[in-house]
């Protein structure tokens, strides 16, 4: 493919000081959205709705409580979710997707529909590669 007439923005050859987020404007999106754990936390909070912490963690399986509350504080901060505190005896809190987190449903729907339409295709692809070697 040639990138220069497929993406937007791209030039006919390579340009020296260009920055990251120049060369491919989504970036910043793909390390807040597409981080290791983010993606399952907003899937499952999507799915099934407001989840207190232990509920969380055993939908999405086999994280760890330290790395969940670390992205959930990183997903808090950048306005993807939402953690509700209950000052009851035993406290409770409570997470739920936000709305600008809900707001990524149809990129994350698109998603599944190209892994259902062409992961067939990469396996395929993977098992000609390495056969070929």
């Amino acid at each position: 493919m040639n990138t220069s007439t497929a993406l937007p923005g791209a030039g006919a050859g390579p340009v020296h000081g260009v920055t990251s987020e120049q060369a491919c404007p989504i970036a910043p999106v793909l390390d807040i959205v597409f981080s290791r754990w983010t993606t399952p936390i907003l899937w499952t909070l999507h799915a099934f709705g407001r989840q207190r912490f232990v509920v969380l963690q055993r939908n999405i399986g086999t994280i760890t409580p330290k790395v969940l509350t670390q992205r959930l504080r990183q997903m808090e901060r950048d306005g993807l979710v939402v953690r509700t505190y209950h000052p009851e005896v035993p406290p409770r809190v409570e997470y739920e997707i936000s709305e600008l987190g809900s707001s990524l449903a149809p990129l994350f729907a698109h998603l599944a529909d190209w892994s259902a339409d062409n992961l067939p295709r990469v396996e395929q692809a993977r098992q000609e590669f390495d056969t070929a070697e």
